[in-house]
């Protein structure tokens, strides 16, 4: 493991974290039916870069998302989100935070059929009773090229018109970190390539922080760093800098 976390330290030396995990352990079960999901992980994931988390089916990838996001908890460990530890939140302050600080991008999509694009996009800030940032939003859905579709429910759009409204979703709270899990599994190749561009324009022009699971090297390869999990433990932590 010492070998992991010196990796992952000086992928980070350059800025601050946008996420921080020590010694995340998670289990499922007891006896012999536990389940050794994360073992131990100690990781700095930078903020204004690109990361993504790779790993073979059942390597623990997942889990690792969703116990950084607080969407699970972790059996030990901690778990920092900036600056604010996780760890120990109610569920009522997790949720808040994650309205706050992390916008979510899923394979599934999870737009609600009965609204509007442009519902689906401001509905995190509806929940959270925060007014639209009408430039904010033009902005980001012209980047996306979807201002002729909000208008469409998702039944009237196609997977990658729908993935764009989700990540528009993602972007409308100006969160601190941009979760995208698989987010190109639903999509075919030539919409996976248009929605890693976008990914890759938020960091570079926009500032913001990507945190991608994928098992997908063609995807991974558009990060700027690179987290490789294999049975629970991050075995590798570069950056593509190095790799240059």
């Amino acid at each position: 493991m010492s070998a992991s976390v010196t990796a992952a330290t000086t992928m980070t030396s350059r800025t601050a974290s946008a996420v921080r995990t020590l010694d995340l352990t998670k289990t499922y079960g007891s006896g012999t039916t536990l389940v050794r999901a994360l073992r131990s992980v100690t990781l700095d994931i930078p903020s204004g870069r690109f990361t993504a988390i790779m790993g073979a089916s059942g390597s623990g990838k997942s889990t690792l998302l969703h116990c950084i996001t607080g969407l699970d908890s972790p059996t030990s460990g901690r778990v920092w989100i900036g600056d604010t530890e996780i760890t120990h939140l109610d569920d009522d302050a997790l949720t808040k935070l994650r309205r706050q600080h992390v916008g979510f991008v899923f394979q599934s999509f999870n737009l609600m059929p009965t609204l509007s694009a442009a519902d689906n996009i401001t509905l995190p800030l509806r929940l959270s009773h925060t007014k639209v940032d009408k430039e904010w939003f033009d902005h980001i859905t012209g980047m996306l090229g979807i201002t002729e579709r909000l208008g469409h429910k998702p039944s009237q759009m196609s997977g990658g018109q729908q993935q764009r409204v989700a990540v528009a979703r993602a972007l409308v709270t100006r969160p601190d970190v941009i979760v995208a899990d698989e987010p190109t599994g639903a999509l075919d190749s030539e919409a996976s390539g248009d929605l890693l561009t976008f990914l890759r324009h938020c960091v570079d022009d926009l500032g913001q922080t990507v945190v991608m699971v994928t098992h997908d090297h063609d995807a991974a390869a558009r990060a700027d760093d690179i987290v490789t999990v294999t049975d629970g433990q991050v075995s590798t932590a570069r950056s593509q800098e190095a790799l240059a």
